[in-house]
């Protein structure tokens, strides 16, 4: 998958993510969703927790963003779940 990014300073980057890249960000994001919904949770008010906009988390959960480790371990911690169980995809 080849995305084109558009950096603060206006210049245009292509980022290539392998297919199999996509699979795993996409399950990731599937397994957020379904945590953050089982636990009853809106997804604004998870981003708002995290501090982070909307746009953001749901970029994060429909797998079109690969979020840091430490962004992960905080989704983690506002969902009550571990790491490990977050990563369980």
């Amino acid at each position: 998958m080849i995305t084109i990014k558009r950096n603060f300073y206006g210049i245009y980057h292509v980022i290539k993510r392998e297919k199999k890249d996509t699979v795993f960000l996409k399950k990731l994001g599937a397994r957020i969703k379904q945590i953050r919904l089982e636990k009853g949770i809106k997804q604004k008010d998870l981003g708002y927790s995290l501090d982070i906009e909307k746009s953001n988390m749901s970029r994060i959960e429909s797998g079109n963003t690969n979020p840091t480790i430490v962004m992960l371990k905080k989704i983690a911690e506002e969902l009550d779940v571990s790491l490990q169980e977050l990563l369980e995809i």
